[in-house]
């Protein structure tokens, strides 16, 4: 299986590196309630939990994490007895359940996952016999970002495809999983057929893959090189995270984002318990969930990510321009996205795209 996820944003993160904040007062007259926090390091800023701590009952130990599959190793390799709280990518909540390193979530401490968007509460993704094992917790969208100054018009997914006029100057992530996703979408290739091609879609499929290698500049890892390759205009147009298009617009460039109708890969991460948790400290890290998924650290989200929790309880704290910028002003956008699953023969998926890589 593979779980390269380097995460949303221009992430600096020590993998694996603990960061212990000195978060609460040091003049209360009890120990708190330690929770360790194994989760991306953009999501636990101080500021984030500043309403959540100021009672000084709990302190937070934040375990910085720099891939899903990093976290995931820790926790099989015994972490997960000292761990009370992870991040989860959705895709990726069905290992972890399979390992039995989770718990199922207690709704009823938790009542702000009362306001999940539809989306979330009708997915199968985070869920098993029914229960629970992943909450939605925070989510966004990966578009095509391009030079809107360098380029005659908005484009599709048929630009890493056709043509030459771009040629040497796209880039896609060097990631199996939405490699081919892309190239399903470009072949129209239906969303609930996508994660279980058979011979022949796969052979279409690398075929499409073949095309595109001839024009592209990169394979992109990392979104630092990639935002680089935008400034510079050796790359016009890319597959991509979202923060390119912020950044450069914020530095003068013409940049567009777009998000074509045959879908748009969405992403989203969860909330999740390990198994070991109990007692006294679990009460205490499902009142610490329900505080993400509430309003005061949805608008800190929202304007320091910025991303959309998967609740709508920070929605009426935001102005327009922030609600359109974390994509929550017109949530019909949610009825293109295809959401990343775990298709039963990724080894194939995976050979496939080092074949391709390799040609």
């Amino acid at each position: 299986m593979e779980f390269r996820i380097n995460r949303r944003g221009l992430l600096k993160t020590a993998a694996g590196a603990a960061a212990l904040g000195a978060l609460q007062p040091f003049n209360r007259a009890f120990a708190a309630t330690d929770i360790v926090w194994m989760t991306w390091e953009n999501l636990a800023k101080d500021d984030y939990l500043a309403a959540f701590l100021k009672d000084g009952d709990v302190s937070i130990t934040k375990n910085f994490i720099g891939t899903d599959d990093e976290q995931f190793a820790k926790l099989r390799a015994g972490g997960a007895s000292s761990v009370d709280l992870i991040t989860p990518g959705l895709d990726k909540v069905e290992y972890y359940v399979a390992s039995d390193l989770l718990q199922p979530i207690d709704f009823a401490k938790v009542p702000n996952a009362s306001l999940l968007y539809d989306t979330f509460k009708k997915t199968d993704l985070g869920k098993k016999d029914g229960k629970t094992y992943g909450i939605p917790f925070y989510w966004g969208i990966n578009p095509i970002v391009y030079r809107a100054d360098l380029m005659d018009a908005e484009p599709d997914w048929s630009v890493f495809f056709e043509g030459d006029k771009y040629a040497g100057k796209l880039a896609m992530r060097d990631y199996a999983l939405e490699g081919i996703m892309i190239a399903a979408l470009y072949l129209g290739i239906p969303k609930d057929k996508m994660f279980d091609l058979d011979d022949k879609e796969l052979a279409e499929v690398k075929k499409a893959l073949m095309a595109q290698k001839k024009l592209l500049r990169t394979y992109w890892n990392s979104i630092g090189d990639l935002t680089n390759l935008f400034a510079s205009g050796e790359v016009v147009c890319a597959f991509s995270w979202v923060p390119p298009y912020y950044d450069l617009s914020a530095r003068g460039l013409k940049m567009g984002m777009a998000k074509p109708k045959a879908g748009v890969i969405g992403w989203c991460d969860t909330i999740a318990v390990p198994a070991a948790v109990e007692g006294e400290k679990l009460d205490k890290v499902f009142s610490f969930i329900n505080y993400l998924l509430g309003p005061e650290y949805g608008e800190k989200l929202a304007f320091g990510g910025p991303y959309a929790q998967g609740t709508s309880a920070a929605l009426d704290r935001l102005p327009d321009d922030q609600k359109d910028k974390i994509f929550v002003k017109d949530l019909s956008i949610m009825d293109s996205f295809v959401w990343k699953k775990n298709p039963a023969r990724y080894n194939d998926w995976v050979a496939l795209w080092n074949e391709v890589k390799a040609s």
